[in-house]
């Protein structure tokens, strides 16, 4: 499906996801307004949520109801209007559809029968996080909510360690009355000095991260009660590599590079990244850590 423009207004046949705020309605984009006015219908996981943004833009467009308890039902009767020509949007409470929200089955569907599918990116809380975490973002893994359940959440876990090969960025969604449950299981499964970042309410009034050790962000939110959608970024290491990785393992490496083998600190860190397969920047990364740490 191509992209319309100002001087072709009307929208193609087809179905539309269009991301939309996950707090702040000012983060709407242009084009995601021009898409909801549109289109036919906007099939919403909340209508009473998504009439609040449409109110504030002055769009009148018709609304029904799709969410994880009738999505499946629901996407034959939308498939079946798309078939017919039928320009339709989907949108979720907050964020982008289909990520741990309603919109996945549809868009299969929909792709299925070969109608076309277009995506209106906009807002996502994954990526507002982790560009924020001050984590490595060169290399992340989105593994959505874990089990509620703390047997099954602490072997996701494990099984979400023994299963990167290097260094990766974990980015979870949690829920406030499991977060201090959450993080003594991750400090269990990678130890107290992993780092993490915790990000809550984000683009609200009430936005705030907490970064650190996992241990001293558990000893941080124990007196607090915090509310509010959250997302947890963990510094994930492979079983080995995280039972390996102790302050000024980084620096004593380099250092034994630059004497031995006449490296500049540069030079060393590239040498030290192929070592262990990871990204030179986040060697460094740990490295400032380490300095900072006085080790």
């Amino acid at each position: 499906m191509s992209e319309t423009n100002e001087t072709h207004p009307s929208l193609a046949p087809g179905l539309y996801i269009v991301a939309t705020p996950i707090g702040n309605l000012e983060d709407i984009t242009l084009r995601a307004l021009r898409v909801l006015r549109g289109v036919d219908r906007i099939a919403c996981e909340d209508t009473r949520q998504t009439r609040k943004l449409l109110d504030r833009y002055g769009i009148f467009t018709p609304v029904i109801s799709s969410h994880e308890h009738n999505e499946a039902d629901r996407s034959r009767e939308l498939l079946e209007q798309l078939r017919h020509g039928a320009r339709i949007a989907v949108v979720t409470d907050a964020g982008t559809p289909g990520i741990s929200d309603p919109g996945m089955i549809l868009v299969a569907a929909a792709i299925e029968a070969g109608v076309a599918v277009c995506a209106i990116p906009g807002p996502s809380a994954v990526l507002a996080a982790l560009v924020a975490s001050g984590l490595d973002t060169e290399r992340f893994f989105f593994a959505g909510f874990l089990p509620p359940r703390r047997g099954a959440r602490r072997t996701a876990l494990e099984e979400l360690a023994a299963s990167f090969a290097r260094p990766t960025t974990l980015v979870l969604y949690e829920a406030p009355h499991r977060i201090l449950d959450t993080l003594e299981d991750i400090q269990a499964v990678w130890g107290g000095d992993c780092h993490v970042a915790l990000a809550r309410e984000l683009t609200k009034i009430h936005e705030e991260y907490l970064r650190g050790r996992v241990r001293e962000v558990r000893e941080e939110i124990q007196v607090r009660n915090l509310r509010g959608e959250m997302v947890l970024m963990i510094e994930a290491r492979p079983p080995a590599d995280a039972a390996n990785h102790r302050p000024g393992n980084v620096r004593q490496r380099l250092a034994e590079l630059e004497s031995s083998e006449g490296l500049t600190e540069k030079d060393a860190l590239k040498r030290l990244a192929r070592e262990r397969g990871v990204a030179k920047s986040e060697l460094w990364r740990e490295l400032q850590r380490e300095k900072a740490r006085g080790r």
